[in-house]
């Protein structure tokens, strides 16, 4: 491939905390990401039309899902207990979107809600609230932080150079994934401690795909390993395949 690879981010197209101009620089942050490692970025959200989402889909060589809202608690079959903000809309549009990536095997990057999401979509599920993993909105403050200790032997811990010690990474999600939640179609691949036990906050997909998934915010790079830079490029080199 000669041209920047196309990669389709799926977005929120409102918070119930940020206003317009707030959204739009959260936002921004992922197409920057994309920008860096050599992309080209087009963000989508729930207000496109079906003709805009179709033509979106079969021109995108790989798939970015962002940070965001909440969940539906029904698409893994719970009733609401601890999800307070839910966006159905969006929910709608990235499930078609992970449908048409995976009809043509493209690459996969989930970030925060887009790593929930995967692990939805494949058959897991969430725990609904985890306590002391979220701050003030974005950007006011600094970020929480946490270690994260990625699994020896996954892609990720490839693509991060199979370090020893544990990243230092940011927080910004009060769901999460467990390994008693993780679907069965994923891998574990980081792991990070809570109030509720050992989270999962990197998974991945067996085989050769790129599939990956981070509970952490790597495009917001003022808190973020400079590791975490090599994803990104790993993401969009796959993407140029």
């Amino acid at each position: 491939m000669t041209r920047a690879p196309l990669i389709v981010i799926t977005v929120a197209s409102h918070d119930a905390h940020l206003d317009p101009a707030r959204v739009a620089l959260v936002n921004e942050r992922y197409a920057d990401g994309v920008r860096r490692a050599g992309g080209l970025p087009l963000l989508i959200s729930s207000v496109a039309n079906e003709s805009q989402r179709a033509t979106a889909f079969a021109q995108m060589d790989a798939l970015l899902l962002s940070g965001g809202a909440d969940i539906d608690p029904a698409r893994y079959g719970e009733a609401v207990d601890g999800a307070v903000d839910i966006d159905a809309a969006r929910d709608a549009l990235e499930w078609a979107a992970l449908d048409a990536a995976d009809l043509r095997g493209i690459p996969v990057f989930g970030i925060c809600r887009g790593l929930q999401f995967l692990n939805v979509h494949r058959g897991g599920s969430l725990l609904q609230h985890v306590e002391g993993q979220v701050g003030a909105a974005y950007p006011e403050t600094p970020a929480l932080s946490h270690p994260l200790d990625v699994a020896a032997g996954t892609r990720l811990a490839s693509i991060l150079g199979d370090a020893a010690a544990p990243l230092a990474v940011n927080s910004y999600h009060h769901q999460a994934v467990t390994e008693e939640r993780l679907s069965p179609r994923l891998v574990a691949a980081a792991f990070a401690d809570s109030p509720r036990g050992r989270l999962v906050e990197g998974l991945e997909q067996r085989g050769d795909r790129f599939v990956i998934g981070v509970q952490c915010h790597p495009e917001r790079t003022e808190s973020s390993p400079a590791e975490l830079e090599r994803v990104w490029r790993a993401f969009v080199d796959a993407a140029r395949r």
